[in-house]
C-alpha cells in the first residue's frame, strides 16, 4: 500500500501532544545543569528537551534570552540563559502561558534584580571609584605593553 510506505500509518506521533497528553506526563524532572561556563545550542536544546529552532524562536520572543555568539558564530549560552530556557520552557509547557504571559511573567520575576540595584546604588560609592581608577591604571599599562 501506497499509504504505509509513505508512513502515514506509522505510530510516530506528529505535532504537539493533545491537552490530555501533556496533563498525564506530568511536570518534567528536575534537570541538573553541568558546571561549565558556556553551553553550545545543541547542548542547551538537549538539556532542555527542546529543537535547536525553538530556542532561536525564543531568543526572538524573550528579551532577557542573550546567548553570545563565538567568533564563528555558534551561539554560547551562560548557565543563566540555560536557567531562563528551563524557566521558559516550564511557563510554556507545564504552567500553559501564552508567550506575552511568560514574557511579563519573567520580567516580574526580574524586578527583584532592581531592588538590589537600589541597594547597591545606595552605598558608598567611594571604593568602586578607588577600584575603577586601579582597573584604569592597569589598563593603561597593558596598553603601553602591546
Amino acid at each position: 500500500m501506497a499509504v504505509s510506505r509513505l508512513g502515514l500509518n506509522s505510530p510516530m506521533p506528529r505535532g504537539r501532544a493533545s491537552k490530555a497528553a501533556q496533563q498525564h506526563q506530568g511536570p518534567q524532572a528536575e534537570v541538573s545543569i553541568p558546571e561549565k561556563l558556556h553551553f553550545r545550542i545543541g547542548e542547551v536544546s538537549e538539556l532542555a528537551q527542546t529543537k535547536s529552532y525553538v530556542l532561536r524562536f525564543w531568543e526572538t520572543e524573550f528579551p532577557m534570552l542573550k546567548p553570545v555568539k563565538s567568533r564563528t558564530g555558534q551561539r554560547l549560552y551562560r548557565r543563566e540563559d540555560v536557567q531562563t530556557v528551563l524557566e521558559i520552557k516550564r511557563l510554556l509547557y507545564e504552567k500553559g502561558f501564552t508567550i506575552e504571559g511568560a514574557r511579563k511573567q519573567l520580567s516580574k520575576n526580574s524586578k527583584g534584580g532592581e531592588e538590589q540595584k537600589e541597594l547597591f546604588q545606595a552605598a558608598d560609592p567611594a571604593p568602586l571609584g578607588l577600584i575603577r581608577r586601579e582597573l584604569q591604571s592597569i589598563l593603561t599599562i597593558l596598553s603601553r605593553k602591546c
